[in-house]
């Protein structure tokens, strides 16, 4: 094969050009290594809590713990990571996770018969985990270049949906064989790979200053960001620093026009919450689950899968803000084909086109909010965008759960991917800027 045939090949398949920075690569190669070995806990925790009370309440209360203890952490780390090195914020977060799953570990050996000392130890996971999805995503921008993000948010994706779909399958079937305790030794053993990689990783230093008015994002005046020199943010309060991160996001027009579109996407288009139903009563599915069940909730996972596999076939393109809401409004056609899906396997189909649409507008959501946002800002900026993002699908499953005692799953589906696609595009409608938004070509990385 010539190398010109390699060459258009390789822009085809998975995009690893930021893999040649030695810090990402150090940094993506531990994430790998942990995503399935760290990701256990996602059943075993839920696992232990019905074993010990029998109750599917108790196991939804441990994750609304989970969750306000993320929505805190995301918020407050997101201020402190504008305020001090990013790395050691990694760190730290990393170690308290690994800890957290070796306490987990150490109650599971001692019997682990407490459900308060449970729901504690889920509170200390949302916190560490919501510290590490914050930080990560102000840290990136300065390990790779701007040119390069959509490609290191699409290897990034890759390798938490490959955790995603493997770590729960590895888990299901190992509790049986070694036992709950073993499987959280194995997450903090995991983690050690992490932190090893964080520990290498240069300095990241939060910025000095804000951009000069010609970088501001549009909408932003210069009285909007004159608070935001690290020297006046160690002054101001821990709320008001979140305050401020708010503040900064709602003024400019491309960060909100981001912030809606993947909004609509989630919650109207992710329906999620009704895939037993849809299974047992549309595709002929056994009552308690079945291979329907498990194929519907495969589907999606699968796409982003295979897209992630091909992200070089679109991550080198420059017009971010037109990618993302034609993916999202691709994703919304695919949830009205779900919807009026006779058969299973056209169902199957939809949902693995729509994982695939999502790759694409998760890639460039993360890509442009990274590129658009001031580096002095961009710790609080992804705590505010993590809140509202992980809130997307819970206030999905509850409109499309109430929506379907009413109208059906089949026709809630169908009305949700519709408002997807009008919504998207009113949205454009809106802020054009969006659909004209090119990722900038130059940016600050950290070498190392």
């Amino acid at each position: 094969m010539s190398a010109s045939a390699v060459r258009s090949l390789g822009a085809y398949t998975l995009d690893r050009r930021p893999l040649a920075i030695p810090a990402y690569r150090r940094l993506w190669a531990a994430s790998a290594t942990c995503a399935v070995g760290g990701s256990f806990s996602v059943v075993t925790v839920p696992t232990q809590l019905f074993t010990l009370t029998g109750s599917s309440a108790t196991v939804g209360a441990a994750a609304a713990v989970s969750f306000g203890a993320l929505v805190i952490a995301s918020l407050w780390v997101g201020a402190l990571a504008d305020l001090m090195d990013r790395r050691r914020l990694l760190l730290a977060a990393h170690c308290g996770l690994a800890l957290t799953y070796a306490a987990l570990w150490a109650q599971a050996a001692l019997g682990g018969r407490s459900v308060a000392v449970l729901l504690a130890l889920v509170a200390c996971q949302g916190l560490t985990f919501g510290a590490i999805m914050v930080t990560m995503g102000a840290a990136v921008p300065r390990l790779v270049p701007v040119g390069l993000l959509p490609a290191a948010n699409g290897l990034s994706s890759l390798v938490r949906y490959t955790g995603s779909i493997m770590g729960p399958l590895l888990a299901g079937v190992l509790i049986p064989v070694v036992g709950l305790g073993t499987l959280y030794l194995f997450d903090a053993v995991a983690l050690l790979a992490v932190v090893w990689a964080v520990a290498k990783l240069p300095p990241i230093l939060p910025s000095p200053h804000p951009a000069s008015r010609d970088g501001l994002p549009d909408g932003i005046s210069k009285a909007a960001t004159d608070d935001a020199p690290a020297q006046r943010d160690r002054r101001r309060s821990t709320l008001g620093q979140v305050l401020a991160g708010f503040r900064y996001l709602l003024a400019g027009r491309v960060l909100v026009a981001v912030l809606a579109v993947d909004l609509a996407a989630m919650v109207f288009g992710m329906p999620v919450a009704l895939f037993p139903e849809l299974a047992q009563r549309t595709y002929g599915g056994p009552a308690g689950g079945g291979l329907e069940l498990g194929l519907l909730y495969a589907a999606y996972p699968a796409g982003v899968f295979a897209a992630g596999l091909m992200s070089g076939r679109f991550t080198r393109a420059r017009r971010h803000g037109a990618l993302m809401a034609s993916a999202a409004a691709v994703w919304g056609v695919t949830v009205v084909v779900l919807g009026l899906a006779p058969r299973l396997w056209l169902a199957l189909a939809a949902l693995m086109f729509g994982g695939a649409a999502n790759f694409v507008l998760s890639t460039f959501r993360n890509a442009i909010s990274q590129a658009y946002t001031d580096g002095a800002m961009r710790g609080r900026i992804q705590g505010s965008l993590t809140v509202v993002l992980i809130g997307g699908p819970q206030i999905a499953n509850l409109l499309h759960g109430a929506a379907a005692v009413v109208y059906g799953p089949q026709v809630t589906i169908c009305v949700g991917g519709l408002l997807t696609v009008m919504t998207v595009a009113m949205i454009v409608w809106m802020a054009p800027q969006l659909w004209y938004y090119a990722a900038p070509r130059t940016e600050d990385v950290v070498s190392g």
